[in-house]
C-alpha cells in the first residue's frame, strides 16, 4: 500500500439539490444559507451512490501546480483569520491550502441554527513563504483542524485535522500526532490495487459557548460507495470520537475495511534483522490489541516483514480493537526529536452488534519511519450490498493506555534473538492484573502452543518490579518459514494474562 493522501474536488450543488441551480457564490453575502438537519448529508450521499461516480479535476494555478514539500510547508493559515476566532467559543478552526499531495477542493460549511452557509476561501487568509500567492478567489481548501484549549486553558491547541482523502489524526493532552484514522477503506493490499475514498465536503457546526464537544459532518465519495459521516470531538486526557457512518455502497463491497488504522512500525525489541540504529525503538504503534465477542482480551506485537503480510481475527460481535502504543518512556525510544513516547493509541469501540467478520492486520514491508506500513480495520464476512444503507457506529479513544480488562496482566515488551542449535529465544514481559495480587507462593504457568515446530524450555518466573513476570521459551522452527504462536499465564484459578499472539518468520 501507498500512502495517497489526495482529495476529491468540490461537491456538485446543482446535482445533490442544496442550492437549486446555482453552485455557492465566490463572496458570502451572495449565497443565501441553506437548511441543515441530520439527514442532510446521508441524503447527499444516497444521491451520489444513485449515480456514476464522477472524479473531479485536480487542476491548480499555475503558482501551485508544480510546488513540492518545502514549498507547500510555506503556506500557512493566519490563526487570526480562524473560524469562531473572538466569539469567545471553546473551539477554533484553521484550514489546509491545496497544494502538493493535496490538490483538491473539499467544500467547508458553517452550520448554525439549523442553516449552512460556505466558509469563503481567500489567499488573504494564508501567508505565502517561498510560494507566489494565487490570484483566484474562489479555490476551496484542502481540508482543516480544530483547535481547543487541550493543554492549559488560555491556549488554542491543534486537536485534531482532516487532510487526504478520508484520512483525519486526533491528539489527547500532551500528546503528538501520530497514527491516522480513516474513514473506510476499500480493498487494502489488493494485487489490483488499493481504492482511497475521499472526503469531498464538510460541515462544521458552531458550538455554543459552554460545548465540551464539536460537531462535524462529512461527505464522503469513492467509486465504489459514497458515506455519511457525523463525528462528535471531544477533547481531552483522552480525545473521543463518537462516529456514525452511513454507508451507500454503488457496487457489492466484499473487501471494505470499517474504522480503518493506518500507523507505522519499524523496529523494536522483537525485530531488529538488519538494523543499524542507535534508538532501541522505532514506530508509532507497537501492537493490534483486541477484545473480541467471547470476551478474550489478545495482545499482537507488530512486525517489519520481509514481504507483506496479511492476518485476520475471526469474529462475531467485536469489543473492541486498535492499534497501541504501549511503550510510554523516552528511554524506550532514545529520540529526542520524533518523541515516539508522546504518539497515541487509538482504540475503536463498536456501538451495536457489528455482526460476523473479522479484523484484519497488514503488514507492510518498510526501510525507514517515513512511511505508514500497519493497516488495521473490521472486514465484515458478508459482502455489503448496493442500493441499500449500511450502519456503522463506533467510538474512538485518542489516549495512551486504554482500561481493557483490568484483572489481565498485559503484555510489556517481546523480545526475540538466537537460542541454542538454529533455535529462536522468545522472552515475553508481563505485569499488573492479577499478577499483581497473586498470593503468597503462587506460580503462575505459561502455557505456550506452536502451529509449526517445536516448543522447548519454557520457564516463568517473577521479574524485580512488583506484579511482574517474564515468560521465556525457544522455538525450533526447523525448516518452516512461518510459525503462529500462542501464550497465556495461567494458574488454578484460570487466566492471568491476555493472550500474546505472534507470527514468527523467517
Amino acid at each position: 500500500m501507498r500512502r495517497r493522501e489526495v482529495i476529491l474536488a468540490g461537491l456538485s450543488w446543482p446535482v445533490l439539490g442544496l442550492w437549486g441551480a446555482n453552485a455557492p457564490a465566490a463572496e458570502p453575502a451572495a449565497t443565501p444559507a441553506a437548511a441543515f438537519g441530520e439527514d442532510t448529508v446521508p441524503a447527499f450521499a444516497r444521491a451520489l451512490a444513485a449515480q456514476p461516480f464522477k472524479p473531479q479535476s485536480k487542476q491548480l494555478p499555475a503558482s501551485l501546480e508544480k510546488i513540492g514539500y518545502d514549498q507547500y510547508r510555506g503556506i500557512r493559515y493566519n490563526p487570526d483569520q480562524a473560524l469562531w476566532r473572538g466569539l469567545g467559543l471553546p473551539f477554533q478552526a484553521q484550514f489546509f491550502h491545496r497544494g502538493f499531495f493535496f490538490r483538491d477542493r473539499v467544500d467547508v460549511y458553517e452550520v448554525e441554527n439549523g442553516r449552512a452557509q460556505p466558509v469563503i476561501y481567500k489567499p488573504s487568509q494564508f501567508r505565502f513563504e517561498g510560494v507566489s500567492a494565487p490570484s483566484e478567489n474562489d479555490l476551496g481548501y484542502a481540508g482543516f483542524r480544530l483547535h481547543a484549549p487541550l493543554n492549559r486553558p488560555e491556549y488554542f491547541d491543534e486537536v485534531c485535522a482532516f487532510l487526504g482523502a478520508s484520512y483525519f489524526r486526533a491528539v489527547a493532552k500532551g500528546q503528538a500526532y501520530g497514527l491516522s484514522a480513516r474513514g473506510l477503506a476499500i480493498k487494502t493490499a489488493d494485487p489490483g490495487g488499493e481504492e482511497f475514498p475521499v472526503f469531498r465536503a464538510f460541515w462544521l457546526e458552531r458550538p455554543a459557548r459552554d460545548a465540551r464537544r464539536a460537531i462535524v459532518h462529512a461527505l464522503m465519495d469513492s467509486p465504489s460507495a459514497a458515506a455519511a459521516f457525523r463525528f462528535e470531538i471531544v477533547p481531552g486526557a483522552e480525545t473521543v470520537f463518537d462516529v456514525s457512518m452511513r454507508l451507500y455502497p454503488r457496487v457489492s463491497l466484499d473487501r471494505a475495511g470499517i474504522a480503518p488504522l493506518t500507523s507505522m512500525y519499524q523496529f523494536d525489541a522483537n525485530d531488529r534483522n538488519g538494523i543499524d540504529d542507535y534508538r532501541p525503538a522505532v514506530h508509532d504503534s507497537d501492537g493490534l490489541a483486541l477484545i473480541n465477542g467471547r470476551g478474550e482480551q489478545i495482545w499482537r506485537p507488530l512486525h517489519n516483514p520481509a514481504v507483506l503480510q496479511e492476518s485476520a481475527f475471526e469474529d462475531r460481535a467485536p469489543r473492541g480493537f486498535g492499534l497501541m502504543q504501549r511503550k510510554r518512556e523516552f528511554a524506550d525510544y532514545a529520540d529526542s526529536e520524533a518523541h515516539y513516547e508522546r504518539r497515541p493509541s487509538l482504540w475503536v469501540e463498536p456501538v451495536g452488534d457489528w455482526g460476523e467478520g473479522s479484523v484484519r492486520l497488514i503488514e507492510i514491508p518498510t526501510a525507514d519511519e517515513f512511511h505508514d506500513n500497519i493497516v488495521a480495520y473490521w472486514r465484515p464476512t458478508q459482502a455489503l450490498a448496493p442500493g441499500r444503507e449500511h450502519r456503522f457506529d463506533y467510538r474512538l479513544h485518542w489516549c495512551d493506555r486504554h482500561e481493557w480488562l483490568p484483572q489481565l496482566a498485559t503484555v510489556t515488551g517481546t523480545r526475540i534473538g538466537a537460542g541454542g542449535k538454529g533455535a529462536r529465544r522468545i522472552v515475553i514481559d508481563l505485569a499488573g492484573g492479577a499478577l499483581a495480587r497473586l498470593p503468597a507462593g503462587s506460580e503462575p504457568r505459561a502455557v505456550v502452543s506452536a502451529s509449526k515446530g517445536r516448543v522447548a524450555n519454557v520457564v516463568a518466573h517473577p521479574m524485580p518490579a512488583p506484579g511482574s513476570w517474564r515468560v521465556a521459551f525457544e522455538l525450533e522452527p526447523g525448516q518452516e518459514r512461518s510459525v503462529e504462536l500462542r501464550m497465556r499465564l495461567e494458574d488454578a484459578r484460570g487466566a492471568l494474562s491476555e493472550i500474546w499472539l505472534y507470527r514468527w518468520t523467517a
